[in-house]
């Protein structure tokens, strides 16, 4: 695969797959009762569609997680536990406590945010992640990429917590979850009350788009990064969404700019940390700077080892920056 690839770009590919394989070497979960007992599982209607989400803690502070392309919040129990969130969606599940970050659990898909599921402080907040329409369990409708489709992503978001009756909101926003959490920001600022993103990105630049083109045929990944998605989304599903993302990407470089969202981030009111890891292979350092400079008074962390997937690598000190800034 690397020899279809320039020299830069194969780097980063290699580097971007090993942070998707589902061996990296992700710190074990403590005992969730520490925090709260029990996670629940379940869909609400929203804007046409029901969307999958978990939630857990009881706090007063509500934080909704958002994830990247692809992935899920969803985790799954052993066999002898699982129960199908698809065929009993009208009933909420409790799910007591589990060490997310165990490979047998990944036998059918992994999570985005195992380790803040299960170690954010359930006593301040109340954390809710989501799966976004045409990921996860919030299928049907299959995922598409129209132009607006982070529009669309930011107003399921807001309408879900909405409908689950949360007054106000913080966000917490990773990749692609980072952008729909940005634009979440700045349509809809009195409902937005803090907002923690990495590995975002506001426009589309051509070393971008050559990063984005060596994912895009998933059959020349490892087969230990296509596994969990494979078995959560199967081949055909699976290849052809990740296509699609590729395209659907590109079409924002050919708008002025390159803007996905560059002329919202003014707009953005909410105190904002942006945490960049310096050895992202997905998201070049001058894409969080530029979040830095034009998102007024944000914050901006770095992490010299962090990658794409620092808050899984890095689970601890990164609860430790978003709850320390969301308090």
């Amino acid at each position: 695969m690397a020899a279809t690839l320039g020299g830069r770009a194969a780097r980063r590919l290699r580097l971007l797959l090993s942070a998707l394989k589902p061996g990296i070497q992700v710190p074990r979960a403590g005992p969730a009762a520490a925090f709260g007992s029990s996670v629940t599982s379940a869909k609400a209607e929203v804007n046409g569609v029901h969307l999958h989400y978990l939630r857990t803690g009881d706090g007063e502070h509500a934080v909704l997680l958002l994830p990247g392309m692809l992935v899920q919040c969803s985790f799954l129990q052993p066999e002898s536990e699982r129960r199908s969130v698809a065929s009993d969606s009208a009933t909420p599940c409790t799910i007591q406590s589990m060490e997310l970050s165990r490979p047998e659990y990944w036998s059918s898909g992994e999570t985005d945010f195992g380790p803040q599921i299960e170690k954010l402080n359930k006593k301040l907040f109340t954390v809710v992640a989501w799966d976004p329409r045409g990921y996860g369990h919030s299928r049907p409708p299959d995922r598409d990429f129209p132009v607006d489709f982070f529009e669309r992503d930011a107003k399921d978001a807001v309408d879900l917590m909405k409908t689950l009756k949360f007054k106000q909101v913080s966000l917490l926003g990773w990749s692609d979850g980072g952008i729909t959490a940005l634009i979440a920001a700045a349509r809809y600022p009195s409902y937005v009350s803090k907002m923690v993103i990495w590995g975002a990105n506001a426009y589309v630049t051509e070393q971008d788009t050559e990063i984005y083109q060596g994912i895009r045929d998933v059959s020349k990944w490892s087969e230990r990064a296509r596994k969990p998605l494979e078995a959560l989304y199967g081949f055909d599903y699976f290849a052809r969404t990740c296509e699609k993302w590729v395209d659907g990407i590109e079409q924002f470089k050919h708008l002025p700019d390159g803007s996905i969202c560059r002329d919202l981030l003014p707009l953005v009111q909410c105190p904002t940390l942006i945490i960049h890891g310096e050895k992202d292979p997905l998201v070049p350092r001058f894409h969080a700077d530029f979040l830095h400079r034009h998102v007024r008074g944000s914050r901006l962390h770095l992490m010299p080892e962090g990658k794409h997937n620092l808050h899984l690598r890095f689970a601890d000190e990164f609860n430790k920056l978003a709850e320390d800034f969301l308090q």
